[in-house]
């Protein structure tokens, strides 16, 4: 078991604190002029992204967390689960879909996602912040309706449902952004 004392922490470490992984996102050590030296560290969660900040004293200790970021391929989904495979070692890895949250209308079969691993358990999925998607259904267009509707709604080949502006037509290819759902543009 490795660990790190508090003064030693820095950004990008990842640590356990309270039996969950975070990583550090800075530390500050601060030298009073009486008493011990202590350390204000902000730490993210890796399993719910919640940022905090504690201070630690200069003796405390830190245990390194088990991560390990690795990019997968994804295959296809199974109910519940979506299924990775390692390229290496074509390890399958089933990934729940409570860890995707909403993201899972993002991913598309055949593409590397890196995926972060605690003790052998996914965790995360990192999702590309923008995608290419084929529209493949919009809502029809009501004749004459152009001031009351500025958008539609149209559905993407990966069952997602975003709104686009009046122009976009099925089989058209358009980018959106995975942070927001919002439409972006449209390729060419």
């Amino acid at each position: 078991m490795i660990t790190y004392t508090s003064s030693n922490l820095r950004a990008g470490l990842k640590v356990i604190f309270n039996q969950e992984p975070y990583v550090v996102n800075s530390n500050q050590l601060v030298k009073p002029g009486k008493g011990q030296a202590f350390a204000r560290v902000k730490l993210r969660n890796l399993l719910t992204g919640k940022l905090i900040e504690k201070t630690f004293k200069s003796t405390d200790f830190l245990e390194v967390a088990n991560i390990i970021d690795i990019f997968l391929l994804y295959l296809y989904r199974d109910i519940d689960y979506f299924i990775f495979m390692n390229n290496n070692t074509f390890e399958q890895i089933l990934v729940h879909k409570k860890i995707l949250r909403k993201n899972y209308k993002w991913l598309l079969e055949q593409k590397n996602y890196l995926v972060t691993l605690w003790n052998n358990q996914p965790i995360k999925v990192g999702m590309n912040n923008f995608v290419e998607l084929k529209v493949i259904n919009v809502n029809p267009e009501i004749k004459g309706d152009r001031i009351s509707r500025i958008s539609k709604f149209a559905k993407l080949s990966t069952g997602a449902i975003v709104k686009v502006p009046l122009f976009i037509q099925e089989n058209d290819i358009i980018k959106i952004d995975t942070r927001s759902g919002e439409y972006v543009s449209r390729q060419k």
